[in-house]
């Protein structure tokens, strides 16, 4: 079992910033790639950013050069660092471990952009 507790959420003006966590506990060796989703009102989750063991990371296309997601393996966490916010990127994010059994969810943290 993987536990996920995201933090770092909360409402910023249009231009800011906002650094979300995520910190893993339990069986985390069997952790490969970690992500960030997100789902706003009305919408399907998306996929934003993954990062895998080695570091590798991909993001959507709606965010690049914008997000950056690390992980600190030391710490088990992963964090996304969310710059030149937008109002559309107002949703609730959500971390995510892939091992190699199941898919596991945090209960995510909401973001909210003010025009």
């Amino acid at each position: 079992q993987v536990q996920l507790v995201e933090s770092g959420g909360g409402l910023v003006q249009a231009g800011g910033s906002l650094r979300l966590s995520c910190a893993a506990s339990g069986t985390i060796s069997r952790i490969n790639n970690m992500d960030w989703y997100r789902q706003a009102p009305g919408k399907q989750r998306e996929l934003v950013a993954t990062i895998n063991n080695g570091g590798g990371t991909n993001y959507a296309d709606s965010v690049k050069g914008r997000f950056t997601i690390s992980r600190d393996n030391a710490k088990s966490t992963v964090y996304l660092q969310m710059n030149s916010l937008k109002p559309e990127d107002t949703a609730v994010y959500y971390c995510n471990a892939n091992t190699p059994e199941v898919y596991y969810w945090g209960k995510g943290t909401l973001v909210t952009v003010s025009s």
